[in-house]
């Protein structure tokens, strides 16, 4: 319990440090988990910012705090493509823990607020089984919460 509520700490100190964020939903896969997830992007500089999200399925909470290198734009459009990594976690029955990928395109809007994205997240479980999961892919779809909604 512990170790749970720090991370909400950590989350918590980055998402009001942070210069602008992002709040919605993912839907797919999030840490093996089915269904749809709370999903934030908290900026940490021009091309670095941390994408969390939290994912309830089947009795088990599942927490991935990645650290993504944002690289803008594609062409002409509001089109941006990221990788990253971080740490993930499932908790209910058993406890699993791993470090996840992260490889992404997002779509700002420039007159409204909204940020629609498509990414990947391979999962290397560590602990409580070792083995690789690579079947995590997501749609997100974030209110964005001040800066400019193109960058």
């Amino acid at each position: 319990m512990k170790k749970l509520l720090v991370l909400v700490a950590l989350v918590a100190g980055i998402t009001f440090s942070g210069n602008a964020q992002e709040v919605g939903l993912r839907f797919g896969g999030s840490n093996g988990l089915g269904g749809v997830a709370i999903d934030g992007v908290f900026t940490m500089g021009q091309f670095s910012r941390v994408h969390a999200d939290v994912a309830f399925w089947d009795g088990y909470m599942g927490i991935d705090a990645l650290w993504d290198f944002i690289y803008r734009p594609i062409g002409e459009e509001a089109f941006n493509w990221y990788v990253g990594f971080g740490p993930s976690t499932l908790i209910g029955d058993e406890f699993w823990l791993g470090a996840s990928g992260e490889l992404g395109i997002e779509y700002k809007f420039n007159q409204v607020p909204i940020a629609l994205g498509l990414d990947w997240r391979p999962t290397f479980w560590l602990i409580d089984d070792t083995q690789l999961g690579v079947d995590s892919f997501g749609l997100n779809v974030r209110w964005v919460f001040g800066g400019n909604g193109s960058k």
